[in-house]
């Protein structure tokens, strides 16, 4: 029994990974970043990443004017999005569009356990139900953050060494 569950879902694993027909599409502009179409398109940064890992690279420096890139496959594309600003964390994201955290960090694996790798401008995935494609092999796209970037809540990435603050050893 086992074995035909597995016989069975293999093409419709196949289909998803290798031969997802793409649903939306864009043409790289003069001075596009990802970000910037993510915002623009209404996809996650993750997703963009995730369905051209063969025509983008981990840092997104290298997109070409003219190309076309899928923004989406059908069954597998989040459209409903966010985009991180300032002192937000997870659970202010989660909270604010009526998710858990688990969906939040399913919809964005590219998201670290402590949410502390959240930047100012990325673009998350809010959907309610998990609607991103499986996580290619190799480097989780994504997870690379643009050099430029800031912290969306520096004080979550804030060192453990609180030596040269005055009074914190007291408490």
């Amino acid at each position: 029994m086992l074995f035909s569950v597995a016989v069975l879902a293999l093409p419709i694993l196949a289909q998803s990974v290798y031969g997802a027909t793409c649903n939306r599409k864009y043409t790289i502009q003069e001075g596009d970043i990802c970000d910037s179409i993510s915002v623009a398109k209404n996809v996650s940064t993750y997703q963009l990443s995730a369905i051209n890992t063969a025509t983008i690279d981990s840092s997104c420096s290298n997109l070409v004017p003219g190309n076309t890139i899928c923004l989406g496959y059908a069954g597998e594309d989040c459209s409903t999005t966010y985009r991180v600003v300032a002192d937000d964390t997870c659970d202010h994201i989660a909270a604010n569009h009526g998710l858990n955290t688990t969906i939040l960090y399913l919809n964005n694996p590219q998201i670290n356990d402590e949410c502390t790798n959240i930047y100012v401008g990325e673009v998350l995935c809010v959907s309610n139900t998990v609607q991103v494609p499986p996580q290619p092999s190799g480097t989780l796209p994504g997870a690379v953050i643009p050099t430029t970037a800031a912290p969306a809540n520096p004080t979550a990435t804030a060192s453990a060494d609180d030596d040269d603050i005055p009074f914190c050893d007291e408490l």
